[in-house]
């Protein structure tokens, strides 16, 4: 039997079972449903039905931004948001949630400042960062809080 990871696809949220060697090796891998590579470089946008897939369900750490689009430092850090996700994936998966249309998330994880950078693992907080960081920043708390 082969030893593999269960992988949220990024476009449809179908899980993926994926080879662990294949994974460790650097191959990216598709979807088996829809056909999406399943590391873009890219964050997700999650809304409450895919939330579960990627965080919950999917056997790599999951870095959720939650932000909104009136948000001047959300605005001012999605572009280094973006630019760690290219650095960071495939050992973690970077996604946003918009607060203004996932309201029960962010009641969910008593978001009361954004922007909230929160790291599950298997479902569970393991860290969370409120306040705009830039790429290098975000990728040192995240390896750090992954090292803990």
């Amino acid at each position: 039997m082969v030893d593999a990871l269960l992988l949220a696809c990024p476009g449809c949220s179908t899980l993926n079972r994926f080879p662990r060697e294949k994974f460790e090796a650097g191959h990216a891998g598709k979807c088996g449903h829809c056909g999406s590579p399943l590391f873009a470089g890219h964050p997700v946008a999650l809304d409450a039905r895919s939330f579960e897939a990627h965080a919950a369900k999917s056997d790599i750490p999951v870095l959720v931004d939650f932000w909104a689009p009136w948000c001047g430092p959300c605005k001012a850090m999605a572009p280094q948001f973006e630019h760690a996700a290219q650095r960071l994936e495939p050992a973690v998966r970077l996604a946003k949630v918009n607060t203004d249309e996932e309201q029960d998330l962010a009641s969910r994880f008593a978001i009361r400042s954004i922007p909230t950078m929160i790291l599950f693992r298997h479902g569970r907080e393991i860290a969370r960062q409120s306040g705009a960081m830039d790429a290098g920043t975000i990728e040192r708390w995240t390896r750090d809080a992954l090292a803990r």
